[in-house]
């Protein structure tokens, strides 16, 4: 398993005083209240960032890192993943994953017959929505519903699913 999951992207500069815009990949946005520090992927290093601010616009996290007072210091991380370590996650509730630990995992239906590899958890307003690719090459997608996924067991590396009629067509 990641030992580290992402919690933004920072999309661009705001203002000239170090501050950023920042596109958040965490399903509760308020957790940036909580972080004190998070890792910078800058490509070639990793670097650790201590939060001064924090600051909400929109859909946008605005973040002010300590240290990093002008726009000339923080524009060359734009498009930058802003990670944080498995500890420092939120509590999952009983038939949560992190979708970085679903990536990859092989899908089985009922009947034990492989459908494909788990490429992709697609957000959408009501739920998830799983992306498998077949052996064939085919996409084949799977409402991440009680009714279709019956089980995860990330120790097996093993998604159980039912086939809902319709939606192999």
């Amino acid at each position: 398993m990641e030992n580290l999951l992402r919690v933004g992207v920072i999309s661009s500069t705001h203002g000239v005083r170090g501050e950023v815009k920042v596109y958040p990949t965490t399903d509760d946005v308020n957790r940036f209240n909580e972080l004190k520090k998070v890792i910078l992927d800058a490509g070639q290093e990793r670097r650790e960032l201590e939060i001064q601010g924090v600051k909400f616009f929109k859909n946008m996290v605005i973040l002010k890192f300590k240290g990093y007072d002008s726009i000339n210091d923080i524009e060359k991380y734009k498009g930058k993943d802003l990670l944080i370590t498995r500890d420092q996650a939120v509590e999952l509730g009983p038939d949560e994953n992190f979708i970085v630990d679903l990536i990859g995992l092989r899908v089985v239906t009922e009947e034990g017959e492989e459908l494909g590899i788990l490429t992709d958890v697609i957000k959408t307003g009501a739920n998830d929505v799983y992306e498998v690719k077949t052996a064939e090459g085919k996409e084949v997608l799977l409402p991440a519903i009680k009714e279709c996924v019956r089980n995860v067991d990330l120790t097996e590396g093993l998604v159980t699913v039912h086939i809902m009629d319709g939606l192999l067509d």
